[in-house]
């Protein structure tokens, strides 16, 4: 197709996307009672292969021919990458330090059963044609999957928490600083697998290298030279075009840095948003933002993730058994070890299911890492298509799940103190 032609259908692929997605994002929360990305990711699927190329071959090939992917692999890598550094701006560090030993625990119990459940799968899994790439060692294998079974769905967690008004509960907190310090484990671990998987060690030790210094350097250098854009921003008294042009110019190249590095765009983009001013400044930065990549960029994800998901090669028993598996040991080693650790750190048994019930959703952050898994050849569609399953039911389960445990309390009914536990 010529550069015109691609164009003309760019503009319609858009269009159907977003109006999909937004279509499919209302019946979800009207009659399922879901947050909008859950119909979303629904709508990924129902674009690709796995519904239209099925019912309609011919229109899915229209629609999405092979040269137009390219394109849609640009947006929704953008997407992402600023998601991810709107989420990094939502990541409140006073929240986290007030309940750190139990969040620790929690995370901790969150990340070592999903790992030991992979680790035990790992070897029957790699003898099933379709599910890992050929060249990976079983130790990466276990190591990838491990992190796609621990993950869990920080943002639509927080936005959940939010929405019932528990924000500074006990429950609330855990949730949110469990979930915090088990996802970055789970990147800092697929980091560390896509540095071992670069074409030589000169490659590994440049990626384990500059995504180390990337890092530190936002951690402890960055949040004392960003402070200036803050009193930049109280001086002028609003988010002036200027100041919004540097903080999209320092995400691009964080962006461009954690890639040039060998890792991933939306490490560059979450590290930098957690680096950022907060206060009046990120607030009114994420305003400004937040719309237009959830709504405009982020379902080019969605769809790109639905491209790639083709649930008919789960076609024969053995890799039927996989997904069976997978499912069940994702939801009993997640949801089960953040019970048994929220116990062990003497909490009630309500909150602990409470907890399990938030933090066994996978939503978009699974998305993410499964996408990097199959663009970096780690799995293969067989392996793709599996997980995609499971981070949908997963995060389908999230909601009424909680509703289960705690029903519809009112906030103050859930208000217990943080301190003096664990």
């Amino acid at each position: 197709m010529t550069a015109p032609q691609l164009s003309i259908l760019f503009f319609l692929q858009l269009a159907l996307i977003i109006a999909t997605c937004r279509l499919v994002g209302f019946a979800a929360q009207r009659w399922l009672g879901q947050p909008q990305v859950v119909g979303e990711m629904i709508a990924g699927v129902l674009l690709g292969p796995s519904i239209l190329g099925l019912a309609f071959p011919w229109v899915e090939a229209a629609l999405f021919p092979a040269e137009s992917k390219k394109i849609l692999y640009v947006g929704a890598q953008l997407g992402v990458g600023l998601y991810m550094f709107i989420v990094g701006l939502t990541f409140d560090k006073a929240e986290f330090k007030a309940s750190a030993r139990s969040a620790a625990t929690i995370a901790f119990g969150s990340m070592a059963a999903p790992f030991a459940v992979a680790a035990l799968m790992t070897p029957w899994l790699m003898s099933i044609p379709g599910l890992f790439s050929p060249q990976l060692g079983t130790a990466q294998a276990a190591v990838f999957l491990g992190s796609a079974i621990a993950i869990t769905a920080f943002p639509m967690l927080a936005r959940i928490i939010h929405e019932r008004g528990i924000a500074h509960t006990k429950l609330g907190t855990l949730s949110l600083s469990s979930g915090a310090i088990g996802d970055a484990g789970a990147w800092i671990v697929v980091a560390l697998v896509l540095a071992s998987l670069g074409d030589g060690p000169a490659l590994a030790w440049k990626a384990m290298g500059g995504g180390t210094a990337f890092a530190l350097t936002m951690i402890f250098v960055a949040p004392r030279l960003l402070s200036r854009l803050a009193a930049i921003h109280e001086r002028q008294g609003e988010m002036g075009g200027g100041l919004l042009g540097t903080v999209l110019v320092l995400l691009l190249l964080s962006c461009f840095a954690m890639d040039a590095a060998g890792i991933h765009a939306v490490f560059g983009g979450f590290l930098l948003g957690t680096a950022m001013p907060r206060g009046r400044f990120a607030e009114e930065l994420r305003d400004k933002l937040e719309p237009f990549a959830t709504v405009f960029l982020l379902p080019m994800f969605f769809t790109f993730s639905g491209l790639n998901t083709q649930l008919q090669v789960v076609d024969s028993f053995d890799l039927l058994a996989a997904a069976l598996a997978i499912l069940a040991a994702s939801i009993l080693a997640k949801g089960g070890a953040c019970y048994a650790a929220a116990r062990l750190s003497g909490h009630d048994s309500g909150t602990a299911m409470g907890i399990a019930a938030l933090m066994n959703a996978r939503g978009l952050m699974e998305l993410i890492i499964i996408n990097i898994g199959l663009q970096r050849g780690i799995i293969e569609p067989g392996l793709f298509a599996i997980l995609v399953v499971m981070a949908i039911v997963t995060t389908l389960m999230a909601t009424p799940l909680f509703e289960a445990v705690y029903g519809r309390k009112r906030p103050d009914q859930m208000r217990q103190p943080i301190t003096g536990v664990g």
